[in-house]
């Protein structure tokens, strides 16, 4: 099943082959690539490399969400993308990403040439942000997530994590359809990590097809890319968690599955090794039958 995503300016079709959107921190902490791109120079060039490799999408983040992050104002959150998001526009036509829980960074980066905004809250922490979605046109990423990024590795494990993922995700979809924006602009992600537990994001991962049937009519976007969950599969034989640099494989491991379990979009570092393994799983799972969601 093909879904047409609308965003600002254009609409996507998802279906065909896996989008992959690459992942750009502007920010100094970070857990995977923490002040790697916080000049903008740096930052374009890093940006400009994703995409001469395949990217499809390029999200761009200014607060780090890492487990125990602290919040940053909006002036110091818009300090850091909007100088890259304005110059990416001007010289490429890539959409791009807002990945922000603020509705004035979502506002200040729609204007300055951004398409999407991906709110790792879903509307829990500013519900404004669906306003800004609606007024723009743009295309809103909803994903799960469980307390703050500096509780949610506190927070007691949820009882039965899918129906908790899809009822929560209900919830949010309803807030921003009332709030003006379209359905066919919404795609939504369960949220490895962000609260749940080892097995919950092995098990979110295992039966995304539960989630794919319980919103058919959305693009699904997951992200594992270099995750804490990878790190202990991954650990060495003294039980040591891999460490960021080395869940390369582990990534492209579980994105695997979850495109042949029907996601249509991953987010992810290394593009030219996600761009490989979604063409040879987009492959095969068109050769057995297996049309996405």
């Amino acid at each position: 099943m093909i879904h047409n995503w609308h965003i600002t300016g254009r609409t996507l079709a998802l279906g065909q082959h896996t989008l992959i959107m690459g992942v750009l921190n502007v920010t100094p902490d970070s857990f995977s690539d923490g002040a790697q791109f916080s000049s903008v120079e740096a930052a374009l060039n890093h940006a400009r490399q994703m995409i001469n490799e395949g990217a499809d999408i390029i999200d761009i983040g200014g607060e780090s969400t890492r487990p125990g992050a602290a919040i940053i104002s909006a002036e110091a959150e818009l300090q850091r993308v909007l100088p890259v998001i304005a110059a990416l526009a001007q010289e490429s036509s890539v959409p791009i990403s807002i990945d922000t829980t603020k509705s004035e960074v979502a506002r200040e980066a729609l204007r300055a040439g951004a398409s999407i905004v991906n709110d790792i809250s879903a509307l829990r922490f500013d519900f404004h942000i669906a306003d800004e979605v609606a007024k723009a046109g743009a295309g809103l990423v909803l994903m799960h997530s469980r307390g703050t990024p500096a509780t949610m590795q506190r927070m007691p494990p949820a009882a039965a994590i899918i129906s908790e993922v899809i009822h929560s995700l209900r919830q949010s979809i309803a807030m921003a359809e009332r709030r003006g924006v379209p359905r066919e602009s919404i795609a939504i992600d369960p949220g490895i990590g962000f609260g749940k537990t080892f097995e919950q994001n092995l098990e979110l991962i295992a039966k995304l097809d539960e989630l794919i049937n319980a919103f058919p009519d959305l693009p699904l976007m997951i992200g594992t890319s270099r995750k804490a969950f990878l790190g202990r599969l991954l650990a060495d034989k003294n039980g040591q968690p891999a460490p960021v640099t080395e869940r390369l494989h582990g990534t492209l491991a579980s994105i695997t599955v979850a495109i042949l379990r029907g996601a249509h979009i991953v987010r992810v570092h290394d593009v030219k090794a996600a761009v490989e393994t979604a063409k040879v799983a987009d492959a095969i799972k068109c050769a057995v039958g297996l049309a996405q969601a």
